[in-house]
């Protein structure tokens, strides 16, 4: 490979992290051709864009990238690397999880999440419990309305003299 094609790979490979920040190393050597379309499909379907690189090429581009945490990944660059790029942050994982215990493979190597990195299999549970940004707005929205639902259903039950009671205790402070 030239020098020049390498350069554009790992411009590539850089402009893909600037996009899609979270990525999880896997190794899939050792599916045969069948199952590797199977994977493809599966991830193309879940919006996961699912790359092979060179090691020493994602590295370069890491580093270029100088990303929080993404140091951690280094020692793991080893064997054959497959790359999945996710909006979604706990996407591949659940996809290596339910994949994984069909076909054997993809093998998580490792994860560079909301900007923490997650190394080895034994991570895999804890990728998968990661919520999305969407959902932990909506968990914030709950516990925010959560009071003042308590609110008005405590000032609707015997709502009549309540209500009666606070508007004339609030004319009278006025």
């Amino acid at each position: 490979m030239r020098k020049e094609e390498k350069k554009e790979i790992i411009d590539s490979l850089a402009a893909q992290l600037e996009q899609t920040p979270n990525f999880y190393l896997t190794d899939i050597s050792g599916l045969n051709a069948e199952i590797t379309a199977k994977l493809r499909r599966e991830c193309f379907e879940k919006q996961i864009k699912l790359v092979v690189v060179k090691n020493t090429l994602l590295r370069k581009a890491l580093e270029s990238k100088a990303l929080a945490d993404a140091e951690q990944l280094f020692p793991i660059l080893e064997g054959p690397s497959a790359v999945m790029f996710s909006e979604t942050a706990s996407a591949p994982a659940k996809l290596i999880k339910t994949f994984g215990t069909q076909y054997g493979k993809p093998v998580l190597k490792g994860a560079l999440v909301q900007e923490c990195a997650y190394v080895g299999e034994n991570q895999l549970d804890a990728l998968i419990s990661i919520k999305s940004r969407e959902e932990l707005i909506g968990d914030i929205i709950a516990l925010l309305q959560s009071p003042v639902n308590n609110v008005i259903s405590a000032l609707r039950s015997n709502a009549g003299d309540k209500i009666a009671g606070i508007v004339k205790r609030l004319s009278e402070k006025e």
